[in-house]
């Protein structure tokens, strides 16, 4: 379980694909200091499990599952990816509950700055996630804790296409110490939406009644 409040910036060091998924390395400092063997780490919103590490570096294997849903599948050697440690039950909880298990990928599709230094970034999606998305509630991008401003109507291309967009305000600290500073339009991301919407989804859902 994790908060989105990203803790450092890694680096990839290696991402090698085969046949059964994938094998990434990954250079960093502050999130090894009590990782082990077995420890999980969330990379860009991914919950992955270290089986190697070493002076300054630890690996993960990514399971064909996990390329599937997410863009892990699309990071090179030297680029950015944003780290979290589990969180702390004695904690305080600054972002939201996240789980580490992205719902799909969204693209960047328009970045507007704004005269504080600040960007209102705008993300395309399926609709299997954005049907999940509400105005001021949470959603995490790439691993960041960050609150919807605004759910786009969908026009009839995007309904056709079975996919919305939604709005999110980046200031300039996230801007600063996330991989979302550098994103540009085009761009993948992964996405995990609040998993209490999905919890009431599916209670709320009917289910035929056994017979008395």
């Amino acid at each position: 379980m994790f908060t989105g409040i990203v803790e450092e910036l890694g680096s990839v060091r290696s991402m090698v694909l085969h046949d059964g998924g994938g094998r990434l390395e990954i250079e960093c400092t502050a999130v090894l200091v009590d990782a082990g063997i077995g420890s999980s780490i969330a990379v860009n919103g991914c919950c992955l499990t270290v089986v190697e590490m070493g002076a300054g570096w630890w690996a993960a294997d990514v399971q064909l599952e996990s390329l599937n849903r997410t863009a892990l599948g699309l990071v090179q050697p030297g680029d950015p990816v944003n780290l979290e440690r589990p969180m702390r039950l004695n904690h305080r909880l600054d972002g939201h509950i996240v789980q580490g298990h992205v719902d799909g990928v969204g693209s960047v599709v328009a970045r507007e700055p704004e005269a504080d230094g600040s960007a209102v970034v705008t993300i395309a999606a399926p609709s299997s996630v954005t049907r999940y998305i509400v105005e001021k509630g949470s959603i995490t991008v790439d691993g960041v804790s960050l609150t919807v401003t605004h759910v786009d109507d969908p026009s009839l291309e995007a309904i056709a296409a079975d996919h919305g967009s939604f709005s999110v305000a980046l200031i300039p600290h996230t801007l600063a110490v996330t991989t979302l500073g550098t994103r540009q339009l085009g761009e993948s991301v992964n996405l995990e939406v609040d998993v209490l919407a999905k919890y009431v989804e599916r209670l709320l859902t009917a289910y035929p009644r056994s017979a008395s």
